[in-house]
C-alpha cells in the first residue's frame, strides 16, 4: 500500500522529532519526497540534512505568519501531516488563560492557517493527518481538561473538513502514551515513576513507540479509502 506514495510530496509539521520524525523516515523509506517543518530552524536543518529529506522549514504553530512563510515556497503538497504541539496542562480555575490557549491554538487555529495558506496547493486528491489522543476519549481530573477538548476538537474538525473540503481526505491518529521526547520534557524527573505505574495498568504493559504510531500515519496517507476517521493506536488503553 505504501506505494501509493512513491513520488508524492509529503509536508509534516513536528517532523523533526517523536512521531512526526518516525511517519518521516517511514514514508521516505516508501518513497515520498519528504518536507519536515519544526520549531527551531538549526534542528530542522541537522534533521533534514542527516535524514535526506527533499527540505525542512521552521515554524512557530501558534504564529500564522510563520505557517505561511514555511509554506510559501512548496509548490504542490499530496499529503499534509500535523502533529505540532506541546502538552499543555493547567486547571482552568488556576491557569493562566493565554497559556491554555495554546492547545487550541497549537492544533485547531495552526490546521485552519496550513489550510488556507497552502489553498489549491494541496491536491485535490491528497489527504490530511491531524493528531488528537487518549486524552479525548479518557479525560483525567489532573488540569487537562483544556487538553482533552483541544484533541476531541481535530477529531471533529477532520470529519468536518471531509465533507467541506472533500474530495481530499482527513483523518486523526490518536496516539496513547508513547515513549518520545515529548513525555521525557513533560514528566521531567518524574517519567520513571509514571511510566512504570501506567505500565501496570496498560494491557500491553508497555508504552507504544514512536514507530509504531508513525506506521499509523503513513498507513492513513497511504490507504485512500480512509476519510473521517480516528486511528487508535493506544494498545487499549481505552479499555482500562
Amino acid at each position: 500500500m505504501t506505494d501509493t506514495l512513491r513520488d508524492r510530496s509529503v509536508v509534516i509539521f513536528g517532523g523533526t522529532s517523536g512521531i512526526g520524525l518516525s511517519a518521516a523516515r517511514q514514508a521516505k523509506a516508501a518513497g515520498a519526497r519528504v518536507t519536515v517543518i519544526g520549531f527551531d530552524a538549526a534542528g530542522a536543518e541537522r534533521i533534514g540534512t542527516e535524514n535526506g529529506f527533499a527540505g525542512w522549514r521552521a515554524a512557530d504553530v501558534t504564529k500564522p505568519e510563520t505557517i505561511a512563510a514555511a509554506l510559501a515556497d512548496i509548490d504542490h503538497v499530496d499529503h499534509l501531516v500535523l502533529l505540532a504541539g506541546t502538552f499543555v496542562a493547567g486547571t482552568i480555575l488556576e491557569a493562566d488563560v493565554g497559556y491554555l490557549h495554546r492547545a487550541f491554538d497549537e492544533r485547531i487555529w495552526a490546521a485552519m492557517h496550513a489550510l488556507r495558506a497552502l489553498g489549491d496547493r494541496l491536491d485535490s486528491d491528497g489527504s490530511v493527518t491531524f493528531i488528537s489522543g487518549a486524552l479525548s476519549d479518557r479525560p483525567n481530573a489532573y488540569g487537562t481538561a483544556v487538553l482533552a477538548a483541544a484533541s476531541a476538537a481535530m477529531e471533529a474538525f477532520a470529519r468536518g473538513l471531509a465533507l467541506e473540503l472533500a474530495p481530499r481526505r482527513f483523518n486523526t491518529v490518536s496516539p496513547g502514551t508513547t515513549d518520545t521526547p515529548l513525555l521525557t520534557r513533560t514528566l521531567g524527573d518524574g517519567r520513571e515513576a509514571y511510566v512504570d505505574a501506567l505500565k501496570e495498568k496498560l494491557p500491553l504493559h508497555r508504552l507504544g513507540t514512536a514507530e509504531e504510531v508513525g506506521a499509523a500515519v503513513v498507513f492513513l496517507m497511504s490507504n485512500g479509502f480512509m476519510n473521517g476517521e480516528t486511528l487508535h493506536v493506544d494498545g487499549g488503553a481505552r479499555l482500562v
